[in-house]
């Protein structure tokens, strides 16, 4: 069993309503030879410096969240994804211990499998940018200001897709015009949404 990482040992320790689950995952994926790292806020279990599974919690569940979950069989068919938007990553959630030792065989066979899929260098094709909708404020800004066209264009895939997705969620037109309006100078500086 591969030890625990002191910095991560906050995560377990703090008070939370899910502190029991937590360390029930830990112990599991810890059995599977994985090394115990801190990113995002968040327990994450790496192979090789590359992320495989990390430990999270939301209110009304806790998870394991596989990095390349999209490309594992999922014989069981517990693997979430989280919305659809969420391209490569996917969840098993729980509710209870309980739930997490009874499922102790499969979680480390999944694992196990999301080992194997990064040593043999598999990657989940993500949709272009292009792919993703336009809404039509965007797009006339984008025709209107060609330093704002050049910006966007200079800014990473990521970036593109994170302001295309914010900017298509409201319903009325004038909510999606006051985001893209709010974002102008962000995009302009060559930032991303949330950086």
């Amino acid at each position: 069993m591969h030890r625990t990482n002191p910095k991560v040992d906050w995560f377990f320790n703090k008070p939370g309503q899910w502190q029991q689950e937590y360390e029930k995952l830990r112990k599991i994926v810890l059995e599977c030879d994985l090394t115990e790292e801190l990113k995002w806020g968040c327990p994450c279990y790496t192979f090789e410096k590359r992320n495989i599974v990390l430990i999270h919690g939301f209110k009304e569940y806790c998870a394991l969240l596989f990095v390349k979950g999209a490309l594992l069989k999922d014989p069981k068919g517990i693997l979430i994804q989280q919305t659809e938007n969420v391209q490569s990553a996917r969840q098993v959630r729980f509710t209870s211990g309980r739930e997490i030792v009874k499922m102790k065989g499969t979680l480390k066979a999944y694992i196990r499998e999301a080992i194997a899929a990064e040593k043999s260098g598999l990657k989940v094709s993500l949709k272009k940018t292009s792919q993703f909708a336009m809404p039509e404020e965007f797009k006339g800004k984008l025709d209107e200001v060609p330093a704002l066209k050049k910006a966007f264009k200079a800014l990473t895939p990521g970036r593109q897709r994170g302001y295309l997705l914010y900017f298509s969620q409201p319903k009325q037109s004038k909510t999606r015009q006051a985001r893209v309006e709010k974002s102008i100078p962000q995009i302009l500086n060559g930032r991303g949404l949330n950086d």
